[in-house]
């Protein structure tokens, strides 16, 4: 997921070459989330991920990756829905707005899935048709297949530099593991 969406899987666009005199852009490491959008414990995530993103701004590539679990019966469709999401634009800002009502995800389910795009100016009409038609079922079907041939279990987990750390157990001290793996990529590219 990039800082403006909850999913990205396609490869970046070439980078046109530096002007003379300037030096090329850093690549940004990657921080793949894998997520949940009816689990408590990933709402719990959400201010260590603003502030990785605060604190690195485009030279960390936060990409929310679907593991939706079967303990949550609305997790499937909230994924679906976060990737519409992405499709208009509002990606991150609706999986947060999802995040921190996990409770009412739970009681209402699908409507409230809608409502929230409409309360983010988003198409909720198009919502709607989305979750019925299932255009986004392979991207989280993908994601969630990836997560479990990596070894993830449960939500959040975090990859970064092919270290994979488990948010699930225990969210503490993870964001200065984080941070640390990040220094370190960075420093490697420089």
């Amino acid at each position: 997921m990039s800082d403006s969406s909850p999913t990205s899987s396609a490869a970046p666009a070439p980078a046109s070459a530096p002007a003379p005199g300037t030096a090329a852009p850093r690549p940004a490491v990657v921080l793949d989330v894998w997520c949940e959008l009816q689990c408590p414990d990933c709402r719990g995530a959400l201010d260590d991920l603003r502030a990785l993103r605060e604190r690195y701004g485009d030279r960390l590539d936060v990409r929310l990756r679907h593991f939706p679990l079967e303990k949550h019966k609305h997790a499937f469709a909230a994924a679906q829905a976060a990737e519409e999401a992405l499709e208009q634009g509002q990606g991150w800002p609706y999986v947060e707005a999802v995040l921190g009502r996990v409770e009412e995800l739970g009681r209402a389910g699908e409507p409230f899935l809608v409502e929230t795009a409409a309360e983010l100016g988003l198409d909720a009409e198009e919502f709607d048709t989305a979750l019925i038609d299932g255009r986004h079922i392979l991207i989280v079907d993908a994601d969630q297949a990836e997560g479990k041939a990596i070894g993830v279990t449960g939500t959040p987990t975090y990859v970064i530099g092919g270290e994979r750390l488990d948010g699930g157990k225990s969210q503490e001290g993870l964001r200065e593991r984080i941070e640390e793996i990040a220094d370190r990529l960075l420093a490697d590219q420089a």
